[in-house]
């Protein structure tokens, strides 16, 4: 008997799944993502018992038609990209195709969905990966998925779930990340029929900032901008008297991606090295754009990490706009503030 054979589907499935979903908060990522993608001002997250018995993201986006609909949650199905070389140009929050099919296969999931103007939309349901239901709706203005039952077959993943308070913080805070990325872009965050997260429109980044971080520390961050080959830094970075004991609160975007990166945040430990005592961090918000194809986010399926074509440009470029920035500001005592 061969020792080796090839994975029925819907194991294959399940191990996908486990790189994508990881906990609740993994879902409403991947969910507000396609939000994003559909070009929505609006979006409201819902959540009960932490996410483990239900997940529910509502849009206003352009939504899909009948046919999208019905291959929306097959594996590697995407609007994003058509071939490689797409791959260092996307623009887009998602692009892999694995997040619905991901999601659909340790959960029970129902999508209802239906283009502008259209009379009908589509309702569709998959429970464990397997389709159980398809039909005519009523259109709901946008795209609307609920996940129930997270995990529900897949036992051991759920025993790691973590209380629900702490499961609600980690949403929370994915939710404010996002909506730092998008300012003009509303957000709303309810557990159990509480209100979380009521971040309105703004008309410029800083509102998001104050509505985020509040206004005491965004009152205590300064603008920093900086531009050349190919790229575009700005954000808000906060005075060397202001500062955390971790990275909590810096958060970086490359093309209103949140990502995590070493070499930038290594970037901010170079520009604040003789500013802050050691083990201290400042506060950050830094968006890095670029419209050319300098960037690959096609590092891990999470899409949180990045690679640079030219590391060494990138890392220049961060530190000489942060220490331009700190070095205008009026601010530079050496004393540290705790909140």
């Amino acid at each position: 008997m061969p020792a080796i054979s090839i994975l029925p589907e819907d194991v294959a499935n399940r191990i996908a799944a486990g790189e994508v979903v990881e906990r609740p908060a993994s879902v409403v990522k991947e969910l507000v993502e396609n939000a994003l993608d559909a070009g929505s001002s609006r979006i409201a997250v819902e959540v009960r018992q932490g996410g483990r018995r239900l997940i529910r993201v509502r849009d206003n986006g352009c939504g899909m038609d009948p046919e999208d609909a019905q291959v929306a949650f097959e594996r590697h199905a995407t609007s994003k990209i058509r071939t490689a070389d797409d791959l260092w140009r996307v623009r887009t929050m998602g692009f892999r195709g694995e997040a619905l099919a991901a999601i659909a296969s340790v959960a029970r999931v129902r999508l209802v969905t239906g283009t502008p103007g259209a009379t009908w939309g589509t309702l569709g349901e998959v429970e464990g990966g397997k389709r159980v239901g398809a039909r005519e709706a009523p259109p709901p203005g946008g795209t609307v998925v609920e996940v129930r039952d997270l995990f529900y077959n897949a036992p051991a993943r759920l025993k790691f779930l973590r209380s629900p308070q702490t499961e609600i913080s980690h949403i929370s805070r994915l939710v404010g990340r996002m909506a730092l990325g998008w300012p003009s872009v509303a957000f709303r965050f309810h557990h159990g029929g509480r209100q979380i997260l009521d971040l309105s429109p703004g008309r410029q980044e800083e509102d998001r900032l104050c509505q985020v971080f509040g206004e005491a520390l965004a009152a205590m961050m300064i603008r920093v901008e900086e531009e050349g080959r190919g790229f575009r830094i700005h954000g808000f970075a906060s005075i060397p008297t202001l500062t955390r004991y971790d990275r909590g609160y810096q958060e970086i975007f490359v093309n209103r991606r949140p990502v995590r990166s070493p070499l930038l945040q290594s970037a901010v430990t170079e520009a604040y090295h003789d500013l802050v005592p050691k083990g201290r961090h400042p506060l950050l918000v830094l968006y890095l754009e670029t419209e050319g194809d300098g960037v690959d986010v096609n590092v891990h399926p999470t899409k949180r990490e990045v690679r640079f074509r030219d590391q060494e440009v990138v890392r220049i470029l961060v530190v000489r706009a942060l220490r331009r920035a700190l070095g205008g500001s009026r601010s530079q005592e050496s004393g540290v503030r705790s909140q």
